[in-house]
């Protein structure tokens, strides 16, 4: 059975966010992935979601929260009943541009995932484009490498959009780690020159991305939560009544 859900980063810009939830519901979603800027009132997230009848699967927990304050993170998790904690970003200044940073990092993230998994939940990583790039002196090796093979117990949350703004293919690098694939961004990519006031990116099924096929790809490689993202959409209701018609037809395919 496959979830679909939308990160609600992609609402940040459309509150209030009790109104965001529940036109969600309405079209249909039945899964949120929260972010942390959500967390000050987790009580009222949680009161939101079971207003309309929601889930929160999967949130994104910065690394610093997960190694400062992990009980609060595990709590925050507990609370809205999530089983995967994901690692959505880190800021450039927090990144290395050497092999040895890069295996600390991995290092990190491996020893935080862990924990998680002590905790009986899971942890992933979610990719932009930087961690596509290599890494000079290692061999063509990329940052996504270091942070994923540096243990099992790290899942991968695929974003694809950003895999192929980062000039790689999102259907091998989904093959290469097929079954540690807990869960898809749902984004789409602008045709060149396009959207500009959007950032380039799109309403899923309206740009440049091969969405019936990926859909595919991510749930053989074992993604059963699909989480619809657009980082800076003029319009959210929009964004979000045209991805989920798209994700549905996709989730018929898969």
């Amino acid at each position: 059975m496959t979830t679909l859900s939308m990160q609600l980063y992609s609402a940040r810009n459309f509150p209030p966010l009790g109104d965001r939830l529940k036109s969600l519901a309405a079209l249909g979603y039945t899964d949120v992935e929260p972010f942390r800027g959500l967390y000050d009132d987790v009580e009222g997230l949680k009161a939101g979601l079971e207003a309309n009848d929601l889930t929160a699967r999967s949130g994104h927990y910065s690394l610093d929260l997960l190694e400062t304050e992990f009980e609060r993170a595990i709590g925050i998790a507990r609370t809205l009943g999530s089983e995967i904690l994901v690692i959505p970003y880190l800021m450039p200044a927090d990144r290395p541009n050497d092999v040895a940073g890069w295996e600390a990092v991995g290092n990190r993230v491996a020893a935080a995932a862990r924990r998680v998994k002590a905790e009986g939940l899971r942890c992933a990583w979610h990719n932009h484009d930087f961690e596509l790039h290599a890494v000079p002196g290692a061999d063509g090796r990329c940052p996504l490498e270091f942070i994923l093979d540096a243990d099992p117990a790290v899942e991968w949350e695929a974003d694809l959009a950003w895999v192929v703004r980062g000039n790689a293919d999102p259907a091998a690098w989904l093959k290469r780690y097929s079954g540690r694939v807990s869960a898809l961004h749902v984004k789409d990519i602008a045709p060149a020159g396009t959207k500009s006031d959007e950032d380039g990116w799109a309403d899923v099924g309206e740009g440049t991305m091969d969405w019936a096929a990926l859909f595919a790809a991510g749930r053989q490689a074992g993604a059963d939560l699909m989480v619809a993202e657009h980082d800076n959409p003029s319009d959210f209701e929009r964004f979000a009544r045209t991805t989920i018609a798209a994700m549905q037809t996709y989730s018929k395919g898969a």
